[in-house]
């Protein structure tokens, strides 16, 4: 079937191939009666452009490409189908990189992304490692990193007030009557979890609450590593009453851990999680977590991309730093017993 070019459109509307050009590109004000014939040609013809000959002749390939460190995380699922929303309203194509949590499998991704032409990156590291974006720069790819803090000077930033969140929800617990607190944090080396951490230290320093180590239990993220980490803790001699959970898909975990030792939640055990998941409120008990603003995260960091993109903003990289909110639903309530 021979494809229709933008040649055969224009004889058929009676009008120039500029003409033509102009209507599928909006670069110019045409004559609406003739706009209007131009779009019904187009649409009976069926018309396609031709968009590698067209990314060729403008240097831009309307894709944008988006690495995250794992798309099985409810939290990235829900930040990436947001930010192809946004980049599909705005006639963006969006390339999805996950990395699993792998910098081997991250660095495949920014070449392949490099040699794809990707107009702009969004950027969520499996770590914080610096050294990831200057492939990036050095091509002269704009990018926004949500979620990790980096250098200014390598690319635009969208942040958590990660530890600021992190003391809220800890307090919440401490205003609850709870002294033994303890946390199930994410890796060591990714910024978001460290931060939360020194929020939950900070609480129990300012209420006059000793840090105990052996309260901490590291986890990666996923369910099954708040499950162990809620095990590791039941069997500690100084058993807790409370818990912080640096994100929710462990805390699910931590909560069917508890059930499993057959605690009540949270008559017996209370549980706050991290990042407000749609499942969040339906898992039994509902979960009360700090709430991510997954769309205002995904909405700014898309803009500060295309904006950069179409040249509406010119100056300096921008961080951005956006609160979370403490959703308190059934998992967490006042301490019982002495």
């Amino acid at each position: 079937m021979k494809r229709v070019t933008i040649k055969d459109v224009a004889q058929e509307a009676g009008v120039s191939i500029t003409t033509v050009s102009h209507v599928i590109n909006q670069t110019r004000n045409i004559d609406p009666k003739t706009k209007e014939r131009v779009l019904e040609v187009l649409n009976q013809l069926d018309y396609h452009p031709n968009m590698a000959a067209r990314s060729l002749r403008s240097g831009k390939t309307k894709t944008i490409g988006l690495i995250l460190p794992d798309i099985s995380n409810l939290f990235f699922a829900e930040v990436a189908r947001k930010i192809e929303d946004y980049g599909y309203q705005h006639g963006y194509s969006v390339i999805l990189g996950n990395s699993d949590n792998d910098p081997v499998k991250q660095e495949s991704y920014i070449h392949t992304l490099i040699a794809k032409q990707v107009d702009g990156v969004i950027f969520i590291a499996a770590g914080g490692e610096e050294h990831d974006l200057r492939p990036f720069f050095d091509n002269k790819i704009p990018v926004v990193v949500a979620d990790r803090d980096v250098p200014l000077e390598l690319a635009d930033v969208v942040l958590l007030d990660n530890e600021q969140a992190g003391f809220e929800a800890t307090r919440h617990l401490i205003d609850l009557g709870h002294r033994t607190i303890a946390c199930i944090t994410g890796p060591n080396n990714v910024t978001p979890s460290m931060q939360r951490f020194e929020g939950y230290k900070r609480a129990l320093q300012d209420y006059g609450i000793p840090f105990q180590p052996d309260l901490v239990e590291a986890g990666n993220f996923q369910f099954m590593s708040g499950e162990v980490g809620m095990q590791k803790l039941l069997k500690n001699p100084h058993k807790p009453s409370a818990v912080f959970v640096l994100n929710d898909m462990m805390a699910i975990g931590a909560i069917t851990a508890a059930h499993k030792a057959g605690l009540s939640v949270p008559a017996d055990l209370s549980i706050v999680g991290f990042d407000n998941i749609e499942i969040a409120s339906a898992v039994n008990p509902a979960l009360t977590t700090m709430a991510q603003p997954i769309d205002d995260i995904a909405q700014k960091a898309t803009n500060m991309l295309i904006e950069r993109l179409q040249s509406i903003r010119t100056e300096e990289n921008m961080r951005v730093i956006l609160p979370a909110q403490l959703i308190v639903r059934d998992s967490t309530c006042i301490r019982r017993g002495s």
